[in-house]
């Protein structure tokens, strides 16, 4: 992280000077950097005199001494709060009066390191993602006692250095590991309670959410050993908080050392020789019946286009109950996170089959369905006949509340809202931090405008009542838009 940080510095046109407690440590990090701004050269994308006069900007130091005319240092040392505030308390003494402090840390308070500065006010996070010359994103993190003018530069300087700076208060994970823990968690408890596996879990998050990975092969990439110590360091963080709580399913993956692709297994298997697990995909069934799509919203007109492109004959009608398909005997509705079951109760409709959230429903290649334990099999056949007619891959679900993709995006959107309640962010620079930080289609609190606030309240609603915990409290500023009858960003 430290060696992309000064390459990212130094093609901005800056001297960097590189220090690392381990010998020769720096000075192979410089001769790293080189020979990337070379590769860059190469493709094309610099100049080999650009590169050239990059590369010479990097100058590896051996003490702290060294970094006296500085004017910023950034570390990106082991992530422990004694080892920072040492490092920064022995700079004081060496740097000048205007030099600025930027600490590279996810998960230590900004605020406790400055805490055993003489001039905290001078210390602000300049939070980057790995690879650091790859992602957009930097977050600026002012502790209590940081100067909002210290701030301010570390955004400005971000940007010239052709980064998206977001602003955010120290707090817990910041904005991007703390809205990101509803994504692991709530497909680990969709797997707790054997809903799906875990590569259909993955496949309906890519396929119909839009996500690059699946929250499984990204905790194994990431590691389970640093995935669950965030989660960990959050939870902890914020007093045990329901909505933060780590998973036994992660746990035991630690306690077995089997951390993911480092180590050959996590939830899969990448040893050599291993079978690569494929998504429950359902058999090709027949879509007999009567064919209704009911309303005029976008996503009954994605149905309309894909059915049309079918060549299956339907009709269209409006409805008061939400329904969005019909066929035969089968009602299709969206989830709004109550379980198949409990909605066909609720309604008297027994033929209840629920449909998850897509990102768009027009190019969405995969689905997620369930049905109530009341619906009839052939029902049922003739609602995953009518959906794989209309182009979806149909992975059925056992009946858990809100499926997999609505669930995550509900909780996403009511972290991401609570973190703008708080004041730790704005809208746009939680969806921006979630966009840029970990490559999400859409920004959370834009998605649940997408997909209308007061549904996204519902779902968290009927989440809390499905399983009477606190984890699915609703975020006032989703409840004061509902009210209000506007959108987030409004």
């Amino acid at each position: 992280m430290g060696a992309g940080i000064a390459q990212v510095a130094a093609q901005a046109g800056h001297v960097v000077k590189l220090l690392d407690n381990r010998p020769g440590a720096a000075a192979k990090a410089v001769d790293g950097i080189r020979s990337q701004f070379a590769k860059l050269a190469d493709k094309g994308k610099l100049s080999a005199e650009a590169a050239q006069a990059a590369g010479e900007r990097l100058v590896a130091v051996e003490q702290l001494a060294d970094l006296a005319d500085a004017a910023l240092v950034v570390e990106a040392i082991v992530e422990n709060l004694e080892a920072k505030q040492k490092l920064y308390a022995d700079l004081e003494a060496i740097v000048g009066a205007d030099c600025i402090f930027g600490t590279n840390t996810s998960s230590i308070s900004v605020t406790a390191i400055g805490s055993a500065l003489q001039r905290p006010e001078r210390l602000a996070g300049l939070h980057f993602f790995n690879p650091a010359p790859l992602m957009a994103l930097v977050e600026i993190v002012s502790g209590l006692a940081t100067d909002r003018a210290v701030a301010d530069t570390l955004f400005a300087t971000a940007n010239a250095w052709g980064k998206t700076a977001v602003h955010a208060k120290s707090t817990p994970g910041f904005i991007v590991n703390r809205v990101a823990r509803p994504y692991y968690a709530e497909a680990l408890r969709v797997a707790q309670e054997g809903a799906a596996d875990y590569a259909t879990i993955d496949a309906c998050c890519r396929e119909a959410g839009g996500f690059r990975m699946g929250p499984f092969e990204l905790m194994d990439m990431i590691g389970h050993d640093v995935n669950f110590a965030v989660t960990n360091s959050v939870w902890r963080a914020f007093y045990n908080d329901q909505r933060f709580l780590p998973s036994l399913i992660q746990q035991e993956l630690v306690d077995a050392g089997f951390y993911g692709k480092k180590t050959g297994r996590g939830f899969y298997d990448y040893r050599e020789g291993a079978v690569k697990p494929v998504p429950q995909t359902e058999a090709p069934q027949t879509p007999a019946g009567k064919i209704t799509v009911y309303g005029e919203c976008d996503i009954a007109e994605a149905m309309v286009d894909r059915l049309q492109h079918s060549g299956l004959s339907f009709g269209r009608a409006l409805a008061s109950d939400g329904r969005l398909l019909e066929i035969g005997r089968a009602v299709l509705y969206i989830t709004d996170g109550r379980s198949a079951t409990q909605r066909a109760s609720q309604s008297g409709v027994a033929n209840t089959v629920l449909i998850d959230l897509a990102l768009d429903y027009a190019k969405a290649t995969r689905l997620a369905v369930a049905a109530a334990e009341q619906c009839d099999p052939t029902a049922m056949s003739a609602a995953v006949g009518l959906l794989q007619a209309a182009g979806f891959a149909v992975s059925r679900f056992l009946d858990v509340p809100g499926l997999a993709v609505m669930r995550t995006v509900a909780m996403l959107a009511n972290e991401a809202a609570d973190a703008v309640n708080q004041g730790v962010c704005t809208e746009k620079g939680a969806d921006q931090a979630m966009r840029l930080g970990v490559n999400y289609p859409q920004g959370p609190l834009a998605w649940a405008d997408q997909v209308g606030v007061a549904a996204i309240r519902d779902v968290l609603a009927n989440l809390g009542t499905s399983y009477g915990e606190d984890r699915y409290r609703i975020s006032p500023l989703i409840q004061r838009a509902v009210f209000a009858g506007r959108n987030i960003h409004d």
